[in-house]
């Protein structure tokens, strides 16, 4: 069983409030736009990270991140890439590999709008956790977190901070 905390669009923002939950955490996933590596830095102190680069970020963090991260943990296939869209309006970059090759979990960030829907159509959970820095147009800090055990995503919980 793993514990996972995902955030996104940190914009080069951490602070204590995100790093009590990476404390509680077994991994943390981030979403793309982190803005510096010292957010990850921080992060990775305490709890191991995977991570994708998102549209601000700079030839630094890219070529230590992927723009897509396909993985599996347990028994669940994970797809991670910052711009992805969601179910019946995924990007068009994605589009029909999503189709070919579902994952059971497609995260994306960028919106900096949390959603979690189910598409039906590739039997596909998608969750964007926002955003969970200062910088974009959101009015509350968000990020996700959840547990993975076994082919089983569970206890998913919505965590908002502070207004920004």
């Amino acid at each position: 069983m793993k514990k996972i905390l995902l955030l996104s669009d940190t914009h080069s923002y951490i602070d204590e409030q995100i790093l009590k939950f990476v404390k509680q955490a077994d991994e943390v996933w981030h979403v793309g736009d982190i803005g510096n590596l010292e957010v990850i830095d921080r992060i990775k102190k305490l709890k191991p990270v995977r991570a994708v680069y998102g549209n601000i970020d700079n030839a630094l963090i890219r070529s230590e991140y992927p723009l897509d991260n396909k993985f599996t943990i347990e028994k669940v296939t994970v797809w991670m890439t910052h711009i992805g869209g969601y179910p019946n309006r995924y990007d068009q970059r994605i589009k029909e590999e999503i189709k070919k090759n579902s994952p059971q979990l497609f995260i994306s960030g960028h919106s900096h709008i949390l959603k979690v829907m189910f598409d039906k159509k590739l039997n596909i959970l998608h969750m964007n956790p926002g955003a969970a820095g200062k910088h974009g147009f959101h009015n509350v800090r968000t990020m996700i977190r959840f547990e993975i055990h076994e082919d089983k995503i569970s206890k998913l919980e919505v965590i908002e901070l502070e207004n920004r």
